[in-house]
């Protein structure tokens, strides 16, 4: 029997499987959407976020930082709040998401030239336009997934919503 449960574990791979996926994905014709992030506590302006992120295509991808990863990152000593198993339960629990990965890098540049998406996407606070890598505006992968044919796109926030502005909340 396949529980609801289980249905959530078998969304969360492993770049080999993920790549398999798609794979097959592709052979239906399905556009495939990819974003990244810590999704660290999730909120409104992340499920809004990623439920845009979902509508550009057939399948969403979400690179996973691992809490390593987070932690380079530089967001707080405190970070991640929640593991990196538990967030990947929570992001894969969301029905608009297909699959969830893990990356450990800084970056997920590595993961999108593996898995080779559609498109990618980035909240608006980075501009699908830029071409300078060393800007912070510039979405990691976005040159690469426009090289296979793809393209890059920015998604509007919802004001009022951070992971640290939840965090500074809480600590006051």
């Amino acid at each position: 029997m396949n529980t609801r449960l289980q249905h959530l574990q078998q969304k969360i791979v492993d770049h080999d499987t993920a790549l398999q996926r798609i794979q097959m994905w592709k052979l239906r014709a399905d556009k495939v959407v990819f974003t990244n992030g810590c999704f660290d506590l999730l909120h409104t302006g992340h499920v809004c976020y990623l439920a845009e992120s979902s509508e550009l295509g057939n399948r969403l991808i979400v690179a996973l930082n691992t809490d390593s990863s987070v932690k380079r990152q530089g967001k707080g000593v405190d970070r991640p709040v929640n593991k990196e198993d538990s967030r990947a339960t929570v992001l894969a629990a969301l029905g608009y998401v297909d699959l969830v990965v893990f990356f450990d890098k800084d970056t997920p540049l590595e993961l999108i030239n593996f898995l080779k998406p559609d498109i990618i996407v980035k909240g608006a606070d980075y501009d699908p336009n830029e071409q300078d890598e060393s800007a912070k505006t510039y979405i990691v992968g976005s040159k690469e997934v426009r090289s296979f044919g793809g393209s890059a796109v920015a998604i509007p926030l919802v004001e009022g919503f951070s992971t640290t502005g939840i965090i500074a909340k809480l600590n006051s």
